[in-house]
């Protein structure tokens, strides 16, 4: 049984009939009389047994990103349905609006709708329905808890989707759907063409120049089909927050821009997520499936408040890469964590592989290191430039080994690595 707002006033109302008659019998009536009221009210309200409820709707959405999620709700009984409906979510899943008043006549359906709008990634599971069945006073009714089972997957907000047409220009440009030729760029043969003054001699076909009068030249494009592998390192550096946003926020939309350009340039993409353990991997997807397979797969990581392990990031990759190709580590360009995790694996992987590491920069580092106000901000600024003092060594310690490394912050992340991406298929590097 549910009592209403409505009974609360009827007491009041009765209790100041009592106070003003203050008589035993006046507290007998009106109690007798209200009583009365909310036991006709729960008899004359619609049964619940016969109330089936059942959810429909979105069951992927983006973080940020608002999905509508419906309720069915049939009245299979013999009497008039009036009440209040609460959809059951939890609060991080910024459901609006949580209530609903209906009035379903027997033998009648309805559909009410609930808009998600999520504020965590991961798996949102629906909770139980709540229905309270109102008599025709409106004093009091039945009510009762419905299951109606629903998932939906909150994915990354991918926020970088808006820099991809901009790089597929750049990608057009160097295969030359632009009439754009970046004559001796690239290792894949694109064609022949007349040798012109200032063209390398190494690009000479003299094999075919020898059955033409013209001296002949190779032109190159950039690879397709080259295979790449991005790793994010889900450790405890990823949880820390620069500005508004997680590092491993930042890395996920930053993998999920360069998954899109790279399938667009025909490479394949992997996938790698792992601390003292792989947390996902997604290897061998279709083209048209790898940013619907990332997304799933990076929906349910979350940071893991310990030291990642290199050697196991390492094995996984030689695991799954056995060819040359193209390996994306989104991690932090902490100096300790490099020098005595990363660099003793670095020479076994460089041998093997191109290697790319991405970071997110603070720009709170540089605004602090540019103060000179107090003498508060004199040791702040010494601090913030031995923090970029020591980012900068160690990306000239890993240049030395051949990694090319990103360092951004976290809305320039995405974008700088693309670059970087198109910029080593341009030189012929994957």
């Amino acid at each position: 049984m549910r009592l209403t707002g409505r009974a609360a006033l009827a007491a009041v109302a009765g209790a100041l009939v009592v106070l003003a008659a203050r008589t035993s019998t006046a507290l007998l009536v009106v109690n007798a009389i209200i009583a009365a009221a909310i036991g006709l009210d729960v008899a004359l309200a619609a049964s619940l047994r016969q109330v089936r409820v059942i959810r429909h709707g979105e069951v992927r959405i983006h973080l940020g990103e608002s999905g509508q999620v419906g309720l069915a709700i049939a009245n299979a009984g013999r009497r008039r349905l009036r009440g209040i409906v609460r959809d059951g979510w939890r609060p991080s899943a910024g459901a609006a609006p949580d209530r609903a008043r209906i009035d379903l006549p027997p033998g009648r359906h309805t559909a009410l709708s609930t808009m998600l709008t999520p504020s965590r990634r991961g798996e949102l599971a629906a909770g139980q329905v709540t229905i309270s069945a109102l008599g025709p006073l409106g004093l009091a009714g039945r009510q009762r808890n419905l299951a109606a089972p629903w998932q939906v997957r909150v994915v990354p907000a991918f926020l970088s989707r808006k820099y991809l047409p901009e790089k597929l220009d750049r990608l057009r440009e160097l295969e030359g759907q632009h009439r754009t030729l970046l004559r001796g760029q690239g290792s894949e043969f694109d064609s022949l063409r007349q040798y012109v003054l200032g063209d390398d001699i190494r690009s000479i076909d003299w094999r075919s120049s020898a059955r033409h009068a013209d001296v002949l030249v190779r032109t190159w494009r950039p690879e397709r089909g080259r295979r790449i592998v991005i790793v994010l390192d889900t450790g405890r550096t990823s949880a820390g927050r620069v500005g508004d946003m997680p590092r491993l926020e930042a890395s996920m939309d930053a993998a999920l821009l360069l998954a899109a350009l790279a399938v667009r340039a025909g490479d394949q993409v992997d996938l790698i997520a792992a601390d003292r353990r792989v947390r996902a991997r997604v290897v061998g997807a279709g083209r048209e499936h790898v940013l619907a397979a990332f997304t799933d797969a990076m929906a349910l990581i979350e940071p893991d408040l310990t030291e990642p392990d290199i050697t196991l990031m390492a094995s996984a990759v030689l695991g799954v890469a056995r060819q040359r190709c193209l390996v994306v580590l989104l991690t932090d360009l902490n100096p300790a964590a490099i020098e005595q995790g990363l660099l003793p694996h670095v020479q076994l992987l460089a041998t093997r592989h191109q290697l790319l590491l991405a970071a997110v920069t603070d720009p709170k580092v540089a605004e602090l290191a540019a103060e000179r106000g107090s003498a508060d901000a004199v040791y702040g600024a010494a601090a913030a430039l031995a923090a970029q003092s020591g980012r900068t060594r160690v990306s000239a310690l890993l240049r030395r080994y051949g990694v090319h490394t990103v360092d951004a912050p976290p809305d320039r992340l995405a974008p700088a690595l693309a670059d970087a991406y198109l910029s080593l298929k341009a030189a012929g590097r994957l």
